[in-house]
């Protein structure tokens, strides 16, 4: 049985992902079918699911992404294995959503191998994962981080378009039926994980650093504490013994 939190986590990667999907398949499928306006209109998308549903899940809404914070420990890997499964299942609902819209039928899969294809891919989510490693890693506020992972997928989606679809998204692609394992799976997994594990080994020191002097600095005020409570506690012990010796002094003075 899941909790109500892990429900959710997952119909949110669900939600994510199926907005994602059917907001690239609405533009690609128009007379605006160009590369800035698809990215810009994922970005766009993005960023709006992301306001809405990171405090829920964290708002992956790709499989390859869900992949790369598993591999930086972000993610634990049953969690991922459910994302990965509600990411895939978001996607898949989309496409049949834009069915009974649009009354498209007789798409095949037109995913094919192609080396230009997987490097523009992995160069794609290269940048994308980038932008969300810093934006994880900074923990940067809700809207700055909407912001960056908007605009991580949207330059990202640009640079490879110049030789893929820039879709670097294994769900989106299945809901694209582009969905091909050498170039829209691999691709976009690369890129991930390449990008939030260069983004740990380069650049997260200092913030380990911070966290070790943070931490020391703490440890410094709970051992000076005690000792200043010690020391108030010396001084009224000293205080109660030279207010009982007053009144011996003075009645041996009367004496």
């Amino acid at each position: 049985m899941f909790r109500k939190n892990k429900l959710a986590m997952l119909v949110s990667e669900f939600l994510g992902t199926g907005v994602l999907a059917l907001a690239v398949l609405a533009l690609t499928h128009s007379q605006l079918n160009l590369p800035f306006f698809v990215a810009t209109t994922a970005g766009l998308a993005l960023t709006i699911m992301v306001v809405a549903l990171a405090g829920i899940s964290g708002a992956v809404f790709n499989p390859a992404l869900t992949i790369g914070l598993w591999t930086v420990r972000k993610l634990r890997t049953l969690q991922a294995l459910s994302y990965i499964i509600a990411q895939f299942a978001g996607a898949a609902a989309a496409w049949y959503l834009f069915v009974y819209f649009t009354k498209v039928e007789g798409v095949k899969n037109n995913g094919v191998y192609d080396a230009r294809v997987l490097v523009g891919e992995v160069t794609g989510t290269f940048i994308f994962a980038f932008a969300i490693a810093a934006a994880v890693y900074q923990r940067v506020s809700l809207g700055l981080k909407a912001f960056m992972v908007g605009g991580g997928l949207v330059a990202g989606a640009l640079i490879a378009s110049l030789g893929s679809a820039g879709i670097l998204n294994p769900a989106v692609a299945l809901s694209l039926h582009q969905f091909a394992w050498g170039t829209y799976v691999l691709g976009p997994v690369l890129g991930a994980v390449v990008g939030f594990n260069l983004y740990n080994l380069l650049f997260v020191e200092t913030e380990v650093a911070e966290v070790a002097e943070a931490k020391a600095e703490a440890a410094e005020a709970k051992v000076v504490k005690p000792a200043v409570k010690t020391v108030a506690a010396q001084r009224a012990t000293a205080k109660k013994s030279t207010a009982r010796k007053a009144p011996a002094k003075k009645a041996a003075a009367k004496k």
